[in-house]
């Protein structure tokens, strides 16, 4: 936990980095419409909670945020990139958010007055989290209804070493000093129409992708869903070999996991090839790390349960000249002595979306897997949309 944030040093090195850039390309790279131009003169001249009110206007899980992005949004967009190195942004809203809420610092709005309308709120992801945020802004009483007992949706997946529970629930309870925001734990909610019927004004839907995605291969139900494995990784020590199907963020977290937990080898098996993983700079430099062996193109055919162990069949795979993925014949392997195989293939919507007036869906359920700032951004889009069709 001691290497979540920057030190004084590396603090004071990227914020002189800055070069305060007029047209700001770091904030029109954020899907959450931070300025980090912005943020980043004010800490400088040591106006921290001034800093961290300019974060948490555009973005109410600024520290997590900071936290988990990857360098795809503001850091390529940085122009210092082109001179030596980018600033590392997200680093910097982590350690100024991370900063306020050691010093417990208000950053609610004061004086918004009640509009009397109630929303309710489907989901504590990121997405519902924005949603609620902006509404709340705007006056509007909300219910945030979660089915599990913690808040934070996918968030509760990321490995405890680069996201800490406690943040979750701290940018939660923030929000909840709000006295129109009410938080329902364990309350499922399927039917959204009736909570129209029954006082609410509008409903945003911000669920995520809730079904894991499938091999569709014999011998399937003796692996284990990554999301089981990331939820309760202590139920799964084991200092023997563990497998990873899937080459995405996820399979990253999960391989890493299982090696720090005693895993005495970890190996991922990967459809495409390497260089075509959906993986940041800084989770491959975690796989190198960690010594995670990569097993790239190649495709898993059937999974056999031998007595305490596991057995992998795969088959290795080439692209066509059509640029298709294709099994390469008489390649098929048989590897034992896997402790857990575990399914990290992301997840897909396990609802169809069906917008109405005043039912608006946002974060994953509609974008697919991204990332905590897309789902952010899309849940203050969300919120947005729904407050048009209230004033229509």
């Amino acid at each position: 936990m001691t290497n979540l944030y920057l030190d004084t040093l590396q603090t004071k090195k990227e914020m002189d980095k800055c070069l305060q850039c007029p047209s700001k390309p770091c904030m029109h790279a954020c899907p959450a419409h931070v300025s980090p131009k912005d943020f980043i003169a004010t800490a400088k001249n040591n106006k921290w909670r001034e800093a961290a009110q300019l974060i948490n206007e555009q973005n109410p899980m600024g520290e997590i945020c900071g936290l988990i992005c990857p360098d795809t949004f503001c850091m390529k967009a940085c122009v210092r990139s082109k001179i030596d190195a980018p600033i590392q942004i997200p680093a910097l809203q982590a350690l100024i958010m991370h900063k306020a809420r050691l010093e417990n610092i208000n950053l609610q709005t004061n004086g918004i007055k009640p509009n009397g309308k109630k929303i309710a709120v489907i989901g504590s992801g990121p997405a519902g989290c924005a949603a609620t945020a902006k509404l709340l802004k705007n006056g509007f009483s909300v219910t945030v209804f979660e089915k599990d007992n913690v808040v934070g949706g996918a968030l509760n997946l990321i490995p405890q070493a680069r996201l800490p529970r406690e943040i979750v629930t701290y940018e939660w309870q923030r929000l909840a000093q709000n006295p129109l925001l009410e938080l329902k734990l364990n309350c499922p909610v399927t039917d959204y129409p009736a909570l129209l019927q029954n006082g609410y004004a509008g409903v945003v839907v911000a669920i995520g992708e809730q079904k894991p995605r499938s091999l569709n291969i014999d011998g399937e139900e003796f692996a284990t869903l990554y999301t089981d494995y990331l939820s309760e990784p202590q139920q799964y020590m084991t200092d023997q070999p563990i497998a990873v199907i899937g080459g995405g963020a996820v399979a990253v977290d999960c391989a890493v996991t299982a090696k720090n937990q005693g895993a005495a080898h970890v190996e991922m098996f990967v459809r495409r090839g390497v260089d075509n993983m959906r993986i940041t700079s800084a989770e491959r430099q975690s796989l190198h790390e960690n010594a995670i062996e990569i097993t790239a193109m190649t495709r898993p055919l059937k999974i056999e349960k031998q007595n305490n162990d596991l057995i992998l069949w795969t088959t290795k795979t080439r692209f066509n000249s059509e640029g298709k993925l294709e099994d390469v014949p008489n390649t098929a392997t048989m590897r034992t002595g896997f402790k857990h195989i575990v399914l990290a293939l992301g997840s897909t919507r396990k609802e169809d979306i069906n917008e109405q007036p005043h039912i608006i869906y946002a974060g994953d359920i509609v974008l697919g897997g991204s990332t905590a700032v897309q789902a952010i951004a899309d849940g203050k889009k969300a919120a947005q949309k729904l407050m048009a069709c209230l004033v229509e």
